[in-house]
């Protein structure tokens, strides 16, 4: 069974980082493209940024282009995101998934999970 879990969301103020974690299980890493979405209330779910597990290859969304950095730790099965500089439009629920194959460009999820609270105060 495909599990993705999310952990580190909380509340920040404007300017700081938060760091997220998504540990990936009952697949195999190495085959899979994996990132992060988000939405905020209102509003439709956007692409924030992924990592092929495969090559290590990323892409980010502009809106958080030189501002967040993805990164996996193979071995654990487990994906970052560091968030710095954040601003109060970055608050939302971010959720990891997974896609099988593919690539960085043009990610497709075949997998979510649950989210994680983000919340950046002016």
């Amino acid at each position: 069974e495909v599990q993705l879990v999310e952990s580190g969301g909380g509340l920040v103020q404007a300017g700081g980082s938060l760091r997220l974690s998504c540990a990936a299980s009952g697949f195999t890493f190495d085959d899979y493209i994996i990132g992060w979405f988000r939405q905020a209330p209102g509003k439709e779910r956007e692409g924030v940024s992924c990592i092929s597990g495969g090559d290590g290859s990323t892409y980010y969304y502009s809106s958080v282009k030189g501002r967040f950095t993805i990164s996996s730790d193979n071995a654990k099965s487990t994906v970052f995101l560091q968030m710095n500089s954040l601003k109060p439009e970055d608050t939302a629920v971010y959720y990891c998934a997974a896609e099988r194959g593919g690539v960085v460009v043009g990610f497709v999820p075949d997998y979510w999970g649950q989210g994680t609270q983000v919340t950046v105060s002016s």
